[in-house]
């Protein structure tokens, strides 16, 4: 059952019961209007309470239902809240925890509403593309105040009840319980004090002005713009609190209705919500059970101080799991520490910490120049050079020195994690965890799963990653894993971009206007040119045949590194991030066009854009049929989170389901006739070629 129905008194309580969050499925779209009849029929009954159990009041839609045809099976939240504002007796909202989307549209149908402090109250649909589609944007104004209730509408962030209590004039709750654990007792009080009360109240009749109409809703409009402008939910919610203004409640509901339609097949809201579930579904491996045991991590040490050892020991610190930092020499320990401490002051000076949770954090972390002060760590991650043979030492260090059952953690971020666990007598409790730079800002954390890694240290690491606020991906064993494996065929077209005719800036702007956060020559500068380097001379030597522009090499030969020496593929100026076009470099590139007999042409930006975000595709579906990523929406979270990929595009993969594989591969096929590219690269992946025939999409 995921609603109860309890009598105390003369008052009948609905409690909604489907955990997590009590989630509006259609059970308890059901359970909720069955009760209201029952209530209703019943003579001794004088007042009805709805509330929620364990630790929500509602926090909205069901998301194990989304896309099914019990989304929207009568009752539906609509006509479940017309039942409410029906009922022949008093409803009162016991709302408690969170109150959020459709748990909020229910309580704002219930003639009176009375709330626990700490409440977290929303309507966050903007956040998947969408606006309110069950009367908050027509509500909401009227028991809170227009201007209020856009903000939240808008923003979709929760706020407190006890904050929105204190609106002046606000109709939203009725009472403030005075704790949290006295809500059902209050309630069920409150209920008898109104059991009497006609004509009952509705939201629907309070009245819904603002004084300076037409001039705040264009600032709205305005600001908005500015906020969001990938995205169409933001304005249309402006657009339907204009009309709660401006129309009759039944009127505005109609609106309302018609722009959650409408928004609901836009690319953007199915970017949103795919992103949502794909989030959620990355933590569900097939071959590992969510039961699965979990090892007990309350230390972690970490090898190097470096600018990702530090990166990385600064998520633990903050997640509260103490720090144990190795260096070989001490002036390398108090270079990494100096720069955790500015990176901390600099949130401190920012507002963002507080003095003492910096100091908190700082007391965390302990160093040390002997591997033999590892011994109690649960859990060590090493950062060191990217060099097989520099792995090969450590792991042996650590197979010595580590307790059992200790995780040992590897951060390499393209070479091979079986022969890491190799190194070692204990490979089931050796794994990969590829941290992003700046490991302490980015998102994503791909977990690299090696052939012998343990399902019970695969379960302990995702659910670590969790603690330490990442977005954690599994990747099989592969060169590059998920994200550098294709991101080396999306830097590949951009060198031959430049070779037929782009220059670097050119190609940086057309992926930028298509949304993506920083273009292939500006990221190239930002990481430093000199490491894309070192994997094409490992490349030349390993895969002789494969193509590539020579460019990059020459860019390099030049000690063009990028930011990091003032000059690569752009000029910068000392202190300053600014990309400044560089004519050295488009006159480099114009010698070597001339020395391979080439002659530019002019390249559109929509061939720019194809080329690129097409080779992305082709090599994840090559990832997805090597058994290397288990799902399509697992590619394109490593790519919203820890690439730049546009947000409002939900990923290469799902950008490529939108676009049509049979468009994709048709754009392939004509690519590959193009004699100064790689045609071997334009042969679709079998997976690719399948799905496009068969009419079918990745996601």
């Amino acid at each position: 059952m995921t609603t109860h129905y309890e009598v105390h008194g003369s008052v009948a309580v609905i409690t909604l019961n489907n955990p997590p969050v009590n989630g509006l499925g259609h059970a308890t779209r059901q359970g909720i209007t069955d009760g209201l009849a029952k209530a209703n029929h019943d003579a001794a009954i004088k007042s009805i309470v709805i509330t929620g159990a364990g630790k929500a009041f509602s926090g909205g839609a069901d998301i194990k239902e989304f896309g099914s045809a019990k989304a929207t099976a009568e009752p539906n939240l609509l006509s479940v809240i017309l039942a409410i504002e029906n009922s022949a007796k008093p409803v009162v909202a016991a709302v408690h925890s969170v109150c959020m989307g459709g748990g909020l549209e229910l309580a704002l149908g219930c003639h009176y509403r009375i709330a626990a402090p700490g409440c977290s109250v929303a309507l966050p649909e903007v956040k998947l593309g969408l606006l309110p589609g069950a009367g908050g944007t027509q509500r909401l104004p009227r028991a809170l105040g227009v201007e209020p209730a856009l903000n939240m509408i808008v923003s979709g962030e929760p706020v407190k009840s006890e904050l929105l209590s204190q609106i002046p004039g606000q109709k939203l709750f009725d009472k403030m319980a005075s704790s949290a654990e006295a809500l059902a007792q209050e309630a069920l009080a409150f209920a008898q004090s109104v059991a009497d009360t006609r004509p009952l109240p509705l939201v629907r009749d309070l009245p819904c002005k603002h004084p300076n109409g037409d001039a705040y809703f264009q600032f709205a409009r305005n600001m908005v713009k500015g906020m969001a402008k990938n995205f169409p939910a933001p304005l249309k919610c402006v657009d339907a609190v204009e009309a709660a203004t401006k129309r009759k409640f039944d009127d505005g509901m109609v609106l309302e209705r018609e722009f959650f339609t409408n928004l609901m097949f836009t690319p953007e809201s199915r970017a949103l919500r795919h992103i949502f579930m794909a989030e959620r579904a990355a933590s569900k491996i097939p071959d590992v059970p969510a039961d699965t045991p979990q090892r007990e991590i309350k230390s972690i040490a970490v090898i190097g101080a470096g600018t990702m050892g530090g990166g990385i020991s600064m998520n633990f610190l903050n997640a509260g799991i103490p720090v144990k930092m190795l260096e070989m020499k001490q002036e390398a320990l108090d270079r990494g520490i100096a720069t955790i401490r500015k990176n901390y002051e600099s949130q401190v000076k920012k507002g963002k910490l507080k003095q003492d949770k910096y100091e908190q954090r700082m007391s965390l972390l302990s160093t040390t120049l002997s591997y033999d002060d590892l011994k109690d760590a649960d859990m060590v991650i090493e950062a060191v050079f990217e060099e097989m043979g520099v792995k090969e030492k450590v792991f042996k260090e650590l197979d010595r020195v580590m307790k059992p059952g200790a995780i040992l953690a590897s951060n390499t971020s393209t070479l091979d994690m079986n022969r890491i666990a190799g190194f070692t007598q204990r490979p089931q409790d050796v794994i990969g965890t590829h941290f992003f730079s700046p490991a302490n800002v980015m998102k994503l954390l791909e977990v690299v799963r090696a052939e012998k890694t343990a399902k019970d240290v695969l379960a302990t690491v995702m659910a670590l990653g969790k603690k330490i606020r990442k977005t954690s991906v599994v990747s099989g064993v592969c060169d590059g894993f998920i994200g550098n494996r294709m991101i080396e065929q999306y830097s590949r077209q951009a060198g031959f971009l430049l070779e037929e005719g782009c220059t670097p800036a050119q190609v940086d702007k057309a992926v930028e206007k298509f949304g993506f956060a920083m273009g292939p020559f500006r990221m190239g500068d930002l990481a430093g040119n000199d490491i894309g380097w070192a994997i094409r001379k490992r490349r030349y030597q390993e895969k002789p045949g494969m193509k590539y522009s020579k460019t990059a090499d020459l860019l390099c030969e030049m000690g063009r590194y990028g930011q990091k020496t003032g000059a690569g593929w752009y000029d910068y100026v000392p202190g300053k991030r600014d990309a400044i076009p560089s004519q050295v470099v488009v006159d480099m590139i114009d010698k070597h066009r001339k020395d391979i007999g080439v002659t530019p042409r002019k390249i559109s930006d929509e061939e720019i854009v194809q080329r690129l975000v097409y080779s992305l595709v082709n090599e994840g579906a090559h990832i997805l049929e090597d058994g290397i990523a288990s799902k399509a929406s697992d590619i394109d979270m490593v790519y919203l989170t820890g690439y730049g990929f546009p947000i409002h595009r939900g990923g290469p993969m799902l950008y490529a389901d939108q676009v049509g594989l049979f468009n994709v591969v048709q754009s392939m096929n004509r690519f590959a006739q193009n004699p100064l590219d790689d045609a071997s690269f334009w042969k679709p992946a079998p997976l690719l070629a399948r799905l496009a025939a068969e009419g079918k999409t990745f996601n």
